[in-house]
């Protein structure tokens, strides 16, 4: 039997079979990505080595110098990005937040491309003397190394990795790392909305659990809602009608905005904080209450709104002063039809080497920056494109897995590769 015939047999059999067929990996993007796994351990140790807590502005200005100068490096035109007047405040808000760097390569195709992490983590500076970079077998440990120091140093492989194959098929490859993520993004959800929308595709590098390895194509929205109540104090003992009880009025609203979850929508608010009073012995002046809400739809955030801004209008004491902040930290990651078909391509290109890849379309709590690169894309965004990690936002166990460099590495590569040919579709 002639060679070609007999594989067209063997591939007529397989599939009568349903078995998988696999192609064969690409095998020099497979090499260079082999051969990145060392030097990357080494950017991993540079990366984690410059702390840069979300709050220490000058930690992060480090950061953004070594980011900056290794993208430069890569030949990528790039400028450090400080935050303007557009900064959407929250009550955790710090008056300084970092910039963020931004670099661009310009290639020969039709399709452009935006790339995501993040610099800053939730460690005050000093974390890293009791949490140093140390590799012990297959983990990589480190202060934020999970979280997402791991991303930014995946990203500046894989451009690497791009330049060597000498592969510049893309219209534009952005790289967008920007300093805020922690803090819900105040300063940089303005661009990553603009630059989602500038793109055809959105490529984020967050990390997967080690017990899993999986890309994510939705998350969900998180926002939270504080309600203060303005009285007036008096004597409790002595005057109490003199008073208006704050703490009254804020157990009232509190039970008259309780039902307001939609557990079929996957809408949930929950009171979950309360303060109210200065001491025992006098009618509460003032009271607090905050509200934790996660949502899987953009448009659920003005429907609780709405309804809570109904709502607290009814008053148990009128002379009370009641008002309401509803701050959206940040939008859900809602799954589409174009993220679901590039997932499907990235499990084709993860089975070449003999992995499988799972896809996570339902949110499982948690937010992620982009969700506000989705608000406006043009086409398929994914996250958790990163490494393979565990103990995020702990003080002595954070760590990603060596095993998943190289994997990662190839997945990212070719999808960009193919993205940028527009084959995943």
């Amino acid at each position: 039997m002639k060679r070609a015939h007999f594989c067209t047999l063997v591939t007529a059999m397989l599939a009568s079979l349903h078995l998988p067929i696999h192609a064969a990996p690409d095998a020099r993007v497979l090499s260079v990505a082999e051969r990145e796994k060392a030097p990357l351990l080494k950017t991993l140790e540079q990366v984690v080595g410059v702390e840069s807590g979300s709050r220490d502005v000058e930690g992060l200005a480090r950061a953004a110098e070594l980011i900056a100068a290794r993208l430069t490096e890569l030949g990528g035109r790039v400028e450090q990005i400080p935050t303007g007047p557009e900064i959407y405040r929250m009550a955790d808000t710090p008056e300084r937040i970092g910039a963020s760097v931004r670099a661009t390569f310009t290639g020969t195709g039709t399709r452009s491309i935006l790339l995501l992490a993040h610099m800053d983590t939730v460690y005050p500076r000093g974390t890293i003397a009791r949490q140093p970079f140390r590799i012990d077998g297959d983990r990589v440990y480190g202060v934020g190394i999970a979280d997402d120091k791991h991303g930014v140093a995946l990203i500046l492989h894989v451009v690497s990795m791009l330049q060597q194959l000498e592969f510049r098929g893309y219209r534009t490859l952005t790289v967008l790392i920007n300093s805020d993520e922690e803090l819900s993004s105040p300063g940089s959800r303005q661009l990553l909305t603009q630059l989602g929308a500038e793109h055809d595709a959105v490529l984020s590098f967050e990390s997967v659990l080690t017990t899993s390895d999986t890309v994510t194509l939705a998350t969900s929205g998180i926002a939270s809602v504080t309600l203060r109540v303005q009285g007036r104090g008096s004597h409790a003992g002595v005057a109490p009608e003199r008073g208006v009880n704050a703490l009254y009025e804020l157990a009232h609203q509190i039970l008259q905005t309780r039902d307001l979850s939609e557990p079929d929508r996957g809408l949930k608010m929950n009171w979950t904080t309360a303060q109210a009073g200065v001491t025992r012995n006098m009618i509460p002046p003032e009271a607090t209450a905050s509200a934790d809400v996660r949502v899987l739809r953009v448009e659920d955030y003005d429907r609780l709104e709405t309804k809570l801004r109904e709502r607290i209008k009814h008053q148990l004491l009128p002379e009370a002063v009641v008002h309401l902040d509803f701050e959206r930290r940040r939008p859900p990651l809602e799954a589409t039809d174009a993220s679901r078909r590039l997932a499907v391509h990235a499990q084709t290109i993860y089975r070449e080497i003999d992995r499988d890849l799972g896809v996570q379309d339902k949110p499982e709590g948690g937010g992620t920056d982009a969700a506000f690169a989705a608000l406006r894309a043009r086409g398929p965004v994914i996250e958790s494109l990163g490494l393979r990690g565990f103990g995020f936002h702990s003080t002595n166990d954070e760590y990603v897995l060596a095993s998943s460099i190289v994997p990662r590495l190839y997945l990212a590569t070719r999808l960009i590769m193919d993205v940028s040919a527009d084959k995943a579709r």
